[in-house]
C-alpha cells in the first residue's frame, strides 16, 4: 500500500498523461489516504477538474489508468460535482497534488 506521500508524487509525475489523453487534472486527494484510515481495501478518492468537456469513457479510462499506475482502485469526483452538504468538507480536508 502507498502513503499519501507516494501516491501525490506519482499523481504528479502523470498529470500530463491525464490533462492530455483524458481532459482530466487531479486537484486533490481526500477521504481515508488523507485520515490515515486507509486499509487493503479501501479505494483512492481524488478530486478532480476538466480541463474540456469530457466523455464518461474518458472519466471511466482515467479512473482505470490511475488504478493501474497507484495499484489502487481510484474513484474520481468532479469538483463541480461535489454536494452541497459534503463540499466544505472534502475541500478542507483534501490534500493539493
Amino acid at each position: 500500500m502507498k502513503t499519501l506521500q507516494e501516491v501525490t508524487r506519482l499523481l504528479r509525475e502523470h498529470q500530463e498523461v491525464l490533462a492530455q489523453k483524458y481532459g482530466v487534472t487531479v486537484v486533490g486527494v481526500f477521504g481515508s489516504y488523507v485520515r490515515g484510515e486507509e486499509r487493503a481495501e479501501s479505494d483512492l478518492d481524488l478530486l478532480v477538474e476538466f480541463l474540456r468537456p469530457v466523455s464518461l469513457l474518458e472519466l471511466v479510462g482515467a479512473e482505470l489508468y490511475l488504478s493501474e499506475v497507484l495499484g489502487v482502485k481510484v474513484d474520481l469526483v468532479p469538483r463541480r460535482s461535489l454536494r452541497p452538504e459534503l463540499r466544505e468538507v472534502i475541500l478542507s480536508q483534501a490534500v493539493p497534488v
